[in-house]
């Protein structure tokens, strides 16, 4: 059997049925576009706060010390547990798993100058793999808080974005001089504008990051505010925190399953958990446009029906006259996928212009910063073209049944 005859006659039905054919491959299309349309979005949801995400740090978690609620050995519930700086090589020493851990101390209302300009903004005082693990990348000519800064206490600050905007506007802040409670700082570099949608303590672009030996020497705070930690392994998340709880129970006599003698925020599990929930929105999604999609199908279904009604004398000439019924079965098959085929490849067409039209509007929005763009991939065309291809040969196989079941006699009676 050729191709080139089940065209022909596709093409032969098409001139009669024009305007009812028309119509299915259009509504075919509509589908198609609103499928990948949907899915669209969702993806550039989810890669957008992925990268949002980002923002805080890659494979963290945050500690803070708690208060215990649980008796140990004779020791009563309601104790405070407080982080001390040794607790980050203790930590570091016992626990492979954790790939980079530092500790870190805020103040907030503290006053900075420059020149006029006056803020009240929050100083903290972090080590220098905050670098890697919060993502604080400097701008060119600048750099981030180092380890000799650290070691001589050096009163060297790094600054978020939006701060050195709006302490010194368009001139460059590396190098300057500015004070922070009447106590000169030398800016060594300001952090690059990144996406941020979660935070523990406040946005970094308006943080004033000092070195943590700074700190102490002028507010001599005794404890840390909170831990940051690494993972080596995402997959290790619950085993790490377990470990945590063990290791800092021995050394501050609690028990280790006392879930609030300190508390942790996982953000490797609030992104799994993201994920997961991305992907029930995809799957709702994929379900609204496959039911816009099922019903372009019944019209395809319909027109199958309909071509059989008016060609039954045509198919029993050509059972009569040796005919396979795969012949027949397979001709009217291929005839719907034809249909599916054309509605659905220009839906895929438009949409793909469609969403590469939108990326490329010059729109600046806090909105789409949040949302992202849809954004179709490799998957979501995968997906819709399985959905058109069972959706088509579901449409073409019952009326092609139909048709295969034709008896001859009775067919050539057929007005």
């Amino acid at each position: 059997m050729r191709l080139s005859i089940i065209y022909n006659v596709f093409i032969r039905d098409f001139r009669k049925q024009k305007k009812r054919i028309t119509l299915t491959v259009l509504a075919l299309g509509w589908g198609t576009v609103s499928i990948m349309l949907l899915l669209g979005f969702g993806e550039g949801l989810h890669r957008q706060m992925t990268i949002n995400s980002k923002g805080l740090g890659e494979g963290i978690a945050i500690m803070w010390g708690g208060q215990t609620s649980i008796p140990y050995k004779g020791m009563g519930k309601g104790r405070r547990i407080h982080l001390f700086p040794d607790d980050v090589n203790y930590l570091k020493e016992r626990i492979p798993e954790i790939k980079e851990i530092g500790g870190q101390y805020d103040r907030w209302g503290l006053k900075l100058k420059y020149g006029d300009n006056i803020v009240s903004e929050h100083v903290c005082g972090v080590p220098p793999n905050y670098e890697q693990m919060r993502n604080l990348i400097p701008e060119r000519g600048g750099r981030m808080i180092n380890d000799l800064d650290v070691k001589l206490r050096r009163r060297v600050a790094f600054l978020g974005n939006n701060l050195k905007e709006r302490l010194f506007g368009d001139e460059d802040a590396v190098g300057k001089c500015l004070l922070m409670n009447s106590m000169p700082f030398t800016v060594v570099g300001v952090m690059k504008e990144k996406l941020q949608n979660s935070s523990y303590h406040g946005p970094d672009e308006d943080i004033f990051f000092i070195p943590p030996t700074t700190f102490v020497a002028i507010f001599g705070d005794p404890y840390l505010d909170n831990i940051v930690y690494q993972l080596r392994d995402l997959n290790d998340n619950e085993i790490v925190e377990r470990k945590i709880f063990e290791a800092m129970g021995t050394r501050y006599k609690f028990d280790p399953d006392d879930d609030r003698a300190l508390s942790v925020w996982d953000t490797v599990a609030g992104n799994r958990e993201f994920d997961n929930v991305m992907f029930g929105i995809q799957i709702f999604m994929t379900i609204i446009g496959g039911l816009t999609l099922l019903i372009a199908g019944v019209g395809v279904a319909n027109i199958m029906y309909v071509s059989i009604k008016e060609r039954t004398r045509e198919i029993g000439i050509k059972m009569a006259v040796g005919a396979r019924r795969s012949y027949i079965l397979i001709q009217f098959l291929l005839e719907a996928l034809l249909i599916t085929f054309f509605g659905g490849a220009g839906g895929i067409a438009v949409s793909y212009v469609l969403t590469e039209g939108f990326k490329r509007i010059p729109i600046e929005s806090e909105v789409l910063n949040f949302l992202g763009r849809p954004t179709l991939s490799f998957e979501i065309g995968a997906i819709v073209v399985v959905i058109l291809s069972v959706m088509g040969i579901l449409s073409g196989l019952f009326p092609a049944m139909k048709a295969a079941s034709v008896n001859p006699v009775e067919s050539l009676r057929y007005e």
